[in-house]
């Protein structure tokens, strides 16, 4: 993408940074965010910040592509109110893109999610039959339906993209989301300040982790290619919880056991894994950061820490 001027809702989160800082080598970037879950720290300087919620009317909307990332992004944040996670995550889906294609907007692309599959240890295509057991999930796929209309009635070219596991570590532009970051991050973090990390159950339950720089490789790739539709964006590979700590171990020279405790949610998922071929067809987008390689990136911010000389 060369010469745009783009929108990045949730902008100064930990996707939408990472995009908004991606695309502002090229393009006229826009970051808009609300600093609930995001920092303006992890944006560029070449990123212009606008402080400002999705469901506002004064943020800048006259952009050729919007990308539409701000949401309540977890099933604990949204359960705790529901109410609020449908204003921002469906109501502000609906005034962003409105906003943007009555300035002439053609163009968006959408952050949805894979958690609608449930639990799976085989592949997940984008065309099974999907349910919403959780909140955040009925608002993801009314974004969905919201984008199915502006397709079909306005003629944009909304996609959606059911992200994976998305991780990046504390040592990139994940460390602000704390406890609502990935595992990957949190029990690389932990561990690498001697704490055990604490598993769900007997640690065999399994993720789709996905590398961020893919995942804003895919966002830029979906608005190049004008796509339509949703897609899954993922590795079709998926890792154990206590495969990730073996990795964390070996890649901080450490040897510490997890704690198993039972877990505390109802309907918690224990298996993921995308099936992405529809999205490789339509873009030849494939990932390029295997999970070992992934979790080396997590964890050389702390070995380089414990390195004499560095600062």
């Amino acid at each position: 993408m060369n010469d745009k001027r783009v929108l990045v809702t949730g902008g100064a989160g930990f996707i939408g940074s990472t995009l908004a800082n991606r695309l502002a080598a090229d393009n006229d970037v826009i970051a808009v965010d609300d600093t609930y879950l995001g920092d303006p720290d992890n944006l560029d300087s070449n990123v212009e910040f606008v402080e400002a919620s999705v469901l506002d009317d004064d943020y800048p909307a006259d952009v050729d592509v919007v990308f539409h990332l701000a949401a309540l992004s977890s099933r604990n944040m949204h359960e705790s109110d529901p109410q609020r996670g449908c204003r921002v995550n469906v109501e502000g889906f609906v005034n962003a893109v409105e906003r943007a294609r009555k300035e002439g907007c053609e163009t968006v692309v959408y952050a949805s999610t894979s958690s609608i599959y449930g639990s799976r240890t085989e592949p997940s295509p984008v065309d099974m039959d999907v349910e919403a057991h959780t909140a955040y999930e009925a608002s993801k796929l009314a974004r969905e339906r919201y984008a199915e209309y502006y397709a079909n009635h306005h003629e944009m070219d909304v996609a959606g993209l059911r992200f994976f596991s998305v991780y990046q570590g504390f040592g990139g532009n994940e460390e602000h989301k704390g406890e609502y970051a990935n595992t990957v991050a949190q029990f690389a973090d932990a561990i690498a300040n001697g704490e055990a990390p604490e598993l769900f159950g007997d640690g065999s339950q399994t993720r789709d982790f996905t590398h961020v720089s893919d995942v804003a490789r895919a966002c830029e790739l979906a608005a190049d290619h004008e796509l339509t539709g949703v897609y899954n964006v993922g590795t079709q590979e998926a890792y154990s919880f206590n495969e990730m700590v073996a990795m964390i171990n070996d890649a901080l020279g450490t040897d510490i056991d997890p704690e198993y405790i039972e877990c505390p949610f109802d309907g918690y998922v224990h298996d993921t894994m995308a099936d992405y071929s529809k999205f490789h067809e339509a873009t030849g987008w494939e990932p390029e950061i295997g999970f070992r390689e992934g979790v080396e990136l997590v964890c050389a911010p702390y070995r380089e820490a414990d390195t004499p000389g560095t600062n």
